[in-house]
């Protein structure tokens, strides 16, 4: 983070963005492991790497930035595996994502992405999660 501290705050600010949209969209139902955790986790990475895109002009710079965060909050955050290969699958493919949305207004991502967490598929074990490269996963029915 002390090699780039110009993206600390776009990185902080789209965090908090995260959890306003996601309150406001799902209320409390994104703090479980359901579909819209799922949004949740994808929305941030897309957020963090469009706030550090203004910023580095370079989309790989910005999604290897997006990774090296998310990354370490999931390896620091208290998880069963499972839920931790779900949230870094999930992330993953918000970044994904992110190529193809870069320059969207947050009202078409929002809407985009929630038409993909409709098609999030359901896992119960972490291989499966796998066999969903391009597509959200989830673990519980909400």
């Amino acid at each position: 983070m002390l090699q780039n501290p110009l993206l600390i705050y776009p990185t902080l600010k789209a965090t908090r963005r995260t959890m306003i949209i996601c309150d406001l969209h799902y209320g409390k139902a994104h703090h479980k492991n359901g579909k819209a955790n799922a949004f949740r986790h994808a929305l941030w990475n897309i957020l963090i790497c469009q706030t550090t895109f203004r910023i580095t002009k370079n989309k790989e710079k910005s999604i290897a930035w997006t990774q090296k965060i998310t990354d370490l909050h999931e390896k620091l955050a208290p998880n069963k595996p499972i839920e931790t290969e779900m949230d870094l699958h999930n992330n993953e493919i918000g970044r994904k994502y992110f190529l193809n949305l870069a320059m969207s207004f947050e009202e078409e991502m929002i809407s985009f992405l929630k038409e993909n967490t409709q098609k999030a598929k359901k896992v119960t074990d972490i291989k499966e999660i796998l066999d969903h490269k391009d597509k959200l996963v989830y673990l519980l029915e909400m």
